[in-house]
């Protein structure tokens, strides 16, 4: 939703904050007045009482009574802003030699009017401030010696706000001797701080800076029920290069000074975790619990000693306290503060037993909860959140990234939009590098997909964040007197592929080469986007497992008012559209009879095709057919829940390692992992809604030697039924990467050179004779440049020795562009994932990232190399480590929205729709050695829209391979 304001509609919203800051100003100066005249008040019965009691009595008052009462009174403040904050005309980030920036002719997204003003206009920066916010209806300002950057119309909006981040305390390339995130001391360590572990060399920095990202909550991991204290960062680097000078607002007294008792303190943030993270140290949920209100419970202590102390003190009493101190601990004060409400308690829970076990602790103690984090199952309990102690906790959470874990199972697409139903605060957060920072605005657009109104999906990663983090004075908004942190993009910040073309923090502009890759013009409007309404209301109905098993139909199905229609050509080279040439006003039909397309093109030229009576019509309302998406990358189909054994096949033995057993026959074996498939889990169903047809998966594996991977479909209710698998043995597969388990890399390329060039005895030896006379391919998950290159002279070694050609698919392929000529040459292909390349590992740390980065993507410049290129869904890591793909499943839905991506950033020209659908379909299928009849391929129905945008809502799949249409509407 679009709502264009007027001049008078700004003046008004500015006139209701700038109230807003006198009211908050007027009201900081009399409680500063009031504390001065007791504070005086106290000072001079401490003068008289000293003077009586020195006359009368042996009494004596601590010369340091003042000092102690204004401790005492100091401990009754909140945390706030000072009263004179909105007087400045300098950010205490301001750093010497910025230049003021005027930017012209924006659309500006505000923040204001809970999200839904949008201002045609201007916006001042000066001075690490936003000085100026007007509408272009009035006179422009003076440039004077200002920067000018005419917007042409492109969104602008405040800087996006990732709410729980493990940024640079878990590092990129994750190394270990910076691995912070977690302590191993004990579950309850709260004395601990992030700080102490922030890494300014952390590459995530920038890469979050090109997802418009300007500031962090950067929290300990979650290994610990309390895991210590989060800080505030901006992402951009200042001149001292030093973590400290990287925080907002940290809390006075960091720096080993007296903070003033009369100024209101700064919030602090705490980091708990419930449920599953905490049993890391042997202990069960009870355990967890226990040790929480033990920890709350000694802070209570603690606190009501200061409190009585306190109590005497300002009564005068000091005979009482004669030779104590103030009580404190410095392991305990931040839990006390907790207490105090000065404390913003972050609490990752995922299950409605942990959030209910944590409102109850709540209010046992009297603290409020700042926001529940990951929150899987918050949306089915509601009421359990509105029982929190004084405040109803914010829902920090993911779009679509669950089942990883028992806990997470039940997680819901839906959870956003339901939640904000019940007037519970959305934050879509990263957790990176879980959801890499830099697509934290994606995870919000994603929401938006599944119906979270415009207006809170933007606010869920700008202002509601700034809000709970209690910094909604100076971050959120883009309104006078706020933090010059704003970013422009190049698109809606919805639309898919939405990508920053500048971001400035503190008014410094951070991409000083930033390079755009043109957006279409219905991109700069927010996604109409399908109705969910029906799925959400049965998500619920259901206690968030729904069936997902669809309507089946072996007859008659014809789908009308069909705009494209997309399909494999015969020479499997490329995605064509069949209704190429046909006229936009006369509707296109699709017809099928058991699974396959009788008939397509005009309504007059299939209208025979409605005539029986038990047809079913279904109307695509100007969406498209298109081919069936192919996903490689995850290991779907192996398990339900890839953190929990007693769900999945399991992994398969390394043949490197000692002490094999003689039943693995000479030489070792290879696993199959048709033998392992499970048909009907969560995360196939849902992958099959949204497009995808044919999943390739290779066994699991730790070490070196996957094995033989299946191809199957996820739509099929079990292995013997028609098509479930399409192929037994699809391709053979092993991963190479510096630091995975087991011998050196060179090592385990010594032993695929024997296997490749030698006869070796047994099964093993048999399959590598397969893959060096080019009978099946070899796929090999690997990031590094270096040992692509030493793959590539293997397989020229292998070819001249066996005489024929060898199939060699590279996956992962994160630095491929470095060879991307002797890749071409070489006759190898490479399937990318994930999509948007990461310095995940040093093997990945010389990435080609994209726009805004660089000019071309990974993908984009393989491409333009002559390269076959595939693509793999975005999971949590590159597939060239071992145990990535288990941790990919979940994302195998979102393949249809990394390949539009993947179109958008690769930039104009490079990728065409038919092309983009054929990257993650046909293109997959032939660098595995699968080859199909155009007629035999299954395809989607989308309503709407297609599979590469935020428009189309799968409604079926026409499965040849089945013998039926699919219906999920």
């Amino acid at each position: 939703m679009d709502l264009w304001s007027t001049e008078p509609l700004r003046k008004t919203s500015n006139t209701m904050r700038s109230n807003g800051r006198t009211r908050l100003a007027k009201g900081l100066r009399l409680w500063t007045l009031i504390g001065l005249l007791c504070l005086s008040a106290s000072v001079a019965f401490i003068y008289l009482g000293h003077h009586t009691l020195s006359y009368g009595t042996t009494e004596r008052v601590p010369l340091d009574a003042a000092a102690l009462i204004n401790r005492c009174r100091s401990l009754r403040l909140t945390p706030g802003p000072p009263s004179d904050f909105y007087a400045r005309n300098q950010s205490d980030r301001f750093q010497q030699g910025t230049h003021s920036v005027l930017i012209r002719n924006a659309t500006i997204w505000t923040g204001e009017l809970d999200g839904k003003e949008v201002l045609l206009g201007d916006v001042f920066l000066d001075r690490g401030i936003i000085q100026i916010v007007q509408a272009s209806t009035s006179s422009h300002m003076a440039e004077g010696d200002s920067t000018v950057i005419d917007a042409q119309g492109a969104w602008l909006t405040p800087g996006i706000i990732d709410m729980h981040s493990h940024l640079s305390v878990e590092s990129s390339p994750g190394l270990s001797g910076a691995q912070d995130g977690n302590s191993i001391k004990g579950p309850v360590v709260p004395w601990l701080r992030a700080l102490d572990a922030l890494n300014t060399h952390d590459e995530g920095f920038l890469h979050a800076i090109s997802g418009g990202v300007t500031t962090s909550l950067i929290l300990p991991g979650s290994l610990n029920a309390i895991g210590g204290q989060g800080y505030v960062m901006k992402m951009r680097p200042t001149k001292e290069r030093s973590p400290t000078s990287m925080l907002l607002e940290p809390p006075y007294g960091l720096n080993g000074s007296d903070p003033d008792p009369n100024v209101p303190p700064r919030w602090l943030h705490m980091k708990h975790a419930c449920g599953e993270n905490p049993r890391n140290y042997g202990d069960t949920r009870m355990d967890t619990v226990w040790a929480v209100r033990n920890a709350y419970n000694t802070a209570r202590a603690i606190k009501d000693a200061q409190d009585d102390y306190c109590a005497k003190a300002t009564s005068g009493d000091w005979a009482s306290i004669r030779n104590q101190k103030f009580p404190e601990s410095l392991q305990w004060d931040a839990m006390v503060e907790i207490l105090r409400g000065r404390v913003k308690v972050q609490t990752h829970c995922y299950e409605a037993l942990d959030i209910d076990n944590f409102v109850r602790i709540s209010n046992e103690f009297q603290f409020s909860v700042a926001a529940f984090h990951h929150a899987h199952e918050a949306y089915l309990v509601p009421d359990v959140l509105k029982r929190a102690y004084k405040n109803v906790p914010a829902v920090a959470m993911f779009s679509t990234f669950s089942r990883y874990k028992r806990e997470a199972y039940r997680h819901s697409e839906f959870a956003p939009r339901l939640l904000a139903k019940e007037g519970i605060d959305v934050v879509m957060k990263s957790d990176h590098p879980a959801i890499v920072s830099r697509n934290l605005v994606h995870e919000a657009a994603v929401a938006h997909y599944y119906g979270l109104p415009e207006h809170i999906a933007l606010a869920s990663v700008i202002s509601t964040p700034a809000k709970v983090l209690g910094l909604d004075h100076r971050i959120g908004f883009i309104a006078e007197g706020y933090d010059a942190d704003v970013v422009l993009w190049d698109s809606h910040p919805l639309a898919l592929g939405a990508t920053p073309t500048q971001v400035f923090i503190d008014g410094i502009p951070q991409l000083p080469n930033a390079h755009v890759a043109p957006k279409p013009a219905e991109h700069q409007r927010a996604p109409s986007t399908p109705d969910f309404s029906h799925e959400a209301a049965v998500t619920l109905k259901y206690d968030g497992l729904p069936p997902l098993t669809p309507k089946r139909k072996e007859g008659v199905v014809v789908f009308t008012n069909v705009t494209k229609f997309w399909q494999a050509d015969a020479s499997q080279d490329d995605v064509v559209d069949v209704f190429g040439g046909h006229h936009p006003g006369d509707p296109g039909v699709v017809a099928v009879e058991r699974g396959r397309v009788v008939c397509a093109g005009s309504h007059s030229v299939c209208a025979s095709r409605l005539a029986p009576a038990d047809a079913e019509v279904v109307d695509l309302q100007g969406g498209a057919v298109q081919p069936g998406l192919t996903s490689y990358g995850s290991s779907l189909g192996l398990a339900e829940i890839a953190l929990e054994s007693s769900t999945g096949d399991g992994r398969v033995n390394d043949p490197l390692e000692p002490n094999q057993s003689a039943l693995l026959g000479l030489g070792g074996y290879l696993a199959k992992a048709a033998d392992g498939l499970q048909f009907g889990t969560r995360d196939a169903w849902l992958a099959y809604r949204s497009g995808v047809t044919l999943s390739v998966t290779s066994p699991l594996h730790d070490g070196w030697l996957s094995g033989l991977s299946v191809a199957f479909t996820p739509g099929a209710p079990h292995r013997l039924a028609q098509g479930a698998v399409v192929r037994d043995v699809v391709a053979l597969h092993c991963t190479l990467g510096h630091g995975d388990p087991g011998p050196s890399v060179s090592t385990k390329i010594a032993v695929l050179r024997r296997l490749l060039t030698e006869r070796v005895e047994g099964e093993l030896g048999g399959w590598f004779q397969q893959v060096a006379n080019g009978s099946i391919p070899l796929v090999v998950d690997v990031g590094s440049a270096d040992i692509i290159a030493s793959l590539i002279s293997l397989k020229k070694e292998v070819e001249q020795k066996a005489g024929s050609t060898m199939k060699l698919t590279i996956a992962s392929a994160s630095e491929a562009h470095l060879i991307a000529d002797e890749l071409a040459d070489a006759g190898v292909g490479v399937i990318v994932t994930p999509p948007r390349s990461y310095p995940y590992t040093w093997d990945e740390h010389r990435i080609l990232p994209g726009p805004p980065l660089s000019s071309d993507s990974l993908i984009g410049h393989l491409l333009k190399h002559n390269v076959t290129v595939g693509l793999g869904p975005h999971g949590i890591a590159a597939p060239s480590h071992p145990d990535a793909a288990h941790m990919a499943v979940w994302s195998t839905r979102n393949l249809r929205f990394d390949a539009g991506e993947a179109m958008l950033d690769a930039g104009s020209g490079v990728l065409s729709k038919s092309k983009a659908l054929a990257l993650a379909s046909v293109n997959v299928e032939r660098l595995l050695g699968l080859e199909f009849d155009p007629e035999d391929r299954d395809l989607v129905a989308t309503i709407g829209g297609d599979l590469l945008d935020f428009g189309g809502k799968v409604a079926a799949v026409i499965s040849p391979r089945q013998g039926v249409v699919d219906i999920f509407v």
